[in-house]
C-alpha cells in the first residue's frame, strides 16, 4: 500500500502540474498570469517544494544511475508494447498520459527504494552525522 501512496502522490503532483487537458497548473499560469500572478507566482513555489522534496529523496534513494535505468526499463516495456501492436504511439494526448505515468513510478520507485531495500536485505541504512 506504501508504494501505490507513493505512486499516487507523484502522479497527482505530475498531472497537477501539467496534463494534456485544461486542468493544468501551466496551462492555468498561462491564461491568467496577468490577473493572477500573485496566486500563481505561489502555486509554482508550492509546487517546487515538492518536486525538491520529491528529488531530494529519489536521488538519495536511487541516485541518477537509478533513475536512468528505471526510465530504461520503463522505455523498454513501451518499445515491447508498441511492437506488439498493443500501444500506438500516434496519439499526443495518450503519449503525454504515458509518459506522466512512467515518470510517477519513477519517482514513486525512488521515494520506496529505502523501505524496499531494507525488506529485501534486511539491512538498515544509518546516516552518519557529526555532533557539533
Amino acid at each position: 500500500m506504501g508504494f501505490l501512496l507513493r505512486w499516487l502522490f507523484a502522479f497527482v503532483l505530475l498531472a497537477a502540474t501539467y496534463n494534456p487537458t485544461e486542468l493544468s497548473y501551466v496551462r492555468w499560469a498561462v491564461k491568467n498570469w496577468q490577473d493572477q500572478l500573485p496566486l500563481a507566482v505561489f502555486i509554482g513555489l508550492v509546487l517546487a517544494v515538492a518536486y525538491i522534496l520529491f528529488l531530494t529523496a529519489v536521488l538519495r534513494g536511487i541516485g541518477q544511475m537509478g533513475v536512468l535505468l528505471i526510465l530504461a526499463v520503463i522505455a523498454a516495456f513501451l518499445w515491447v508494447l508498441y511492437s506488439w501492436g498493443w500501444l500506438s504511439l500516434e496519439n499526443p494526448t495518450a503519449n503525454t498520459w504515458i509518459a506522466l505515468i512512467a515518470l510517477s513510478v519513477v519517482l514513486a520507485i525512488g521515494m520506496y527504494w529505502g523501505i524496499l531495500w531494507r525488506r529485501l536485505s534486511g539491512q538498515l541504512e544509518v546516516d552518519d552525522e557529526a555532533d557539533g
